[in-house]
């Protein structure tokens, strides 16, 4: 079973790789950026969830 911690990186790394595809997909393609905005939804608030401050590495800031 991962720990914690492992846990924790792995969502920060999948919310900033999130973050790097959602900007330049925004204007061109809406439809799969609110597909993704779900995805940093969730992310964002499990990651608040677990403790994580969010401030440096939400650069989304929906």
């Amino acid at each position: 079973m991962p720990s914690a911690a492992d846990i924790i990186k792995d969502y920060v790394t999948e919310f900033s790789r999130l973050q790097d595809w959602m900007v330049p997909i925004k204007e061109t393609n809406p439809e799969t950026y609110r597909s993704m905005h779900r995805r940093y939804i969730e992310l964002k608030v499990t990651l608040s969830s677990l403790g994580v401050n969010l401030t440096e590495i939400d650069r989304i800031k929906e």
